[in-house]
């Protein structure tokens, strides 16, 4: 399934989403704290970035190596999805995928401009990465986590994707979702109240924060069951 996933381009149609706090979304309990905006596809410039060892520092600590499968989740303009091209290499893939149609469409242009062919650009939705089961070594989320409006449907649809020994990372600041981050005990609290246990946890200064690496652990629980985290 990945492999016919990986063959298309910015083909979805859609149109910009922003975070809708107001809504619970069926059986899945609402996220009890406030969700920041969209406001830009951009954290900081490339070369910033890139002057502090930005994306090597990340994809070091998060293992990842030549040949895997990645999902850059909420990729904006592709800072991450370019390097993480380079760094899986040819037997490698990329899955970017954004939820704001025109950010989506831009990356793709970009691919196709940089001829990134291990690398599928796609659109996504705010409650669901839309993922294919058993393909990703890794499911990269750098600064967006706390934009996610359903962060409990959204976790637990993203659960399947994973391989058996897939990791989900995480980066963010540590500071409350309403400016931009999340505090690592809020994180650490949604992640396992859908089954996910962390298993490392690093101070990223060049990243503007930390990054937290999760696996998933015992069986997925029903959505009904799944209890909102309050921290107060």
């Amino acid at each position: 399934m990945l492999g016919a996933l990986l063959l298309l381009a910015a083909c979805d149609g859609g149109q910009p989403r922003v975070p809708d706090t107001t809504q619970k979304a069926g059986p899945f309990p609402a996220a009890d704290r406030p969700v920041a905006a969209i406001i830009s596809s951009r954290w900081s410039t490339e070369e910033a970035r890139d002057r502090v060892n930005e994306a090597s520092e990340v994809m070091n600590k998060a293992g990842i190596k030549p040949g895997m499968t990645v999902a850059d989740i909420g990729a904006g303009e592709g800072y991450y999805t370019i390097r993480l091209a380079s760094r899986v290499g040819k037997n490698g893939r990329v899955l970017a995928e954004d939820i704001v149609a025109e950010v989506r469409d831009t990356l793709a242009l970009r691919v196709t401009r940089e001829r990134l062919e291990n690398v599928s650009v796609r659109l996504g939705a705010s409650a669901d990465p839309r993922l294919p089961a058993n393909s990703f070594d890794r499911v990269l989320m750098v600064h967006m986590y706390h934009e996610i409006a359903q962060p409990y449907e959204f976790l637990w649809r993203m659960r399947p994707s994973l391989k058996p020994d897939g990791l989900v990372i995480v980066v963010d600041a540590d500071r409350p979702t309403q400016n931009h981050g999340t505090p690592p005990a809020l994180l650490r609290c949604e992640f396992a109240a859908v089954g996910y246990a962390e298993v490392a946890r690093y101070n990223m200064p060049s990243a503007g924060g930390y990054l937290a690496a999760f696996r998933p652990t015992g069986t997925r629980p029903d959505p009904s069951a799944i209890k909102a985290c309050r921290l107060r």
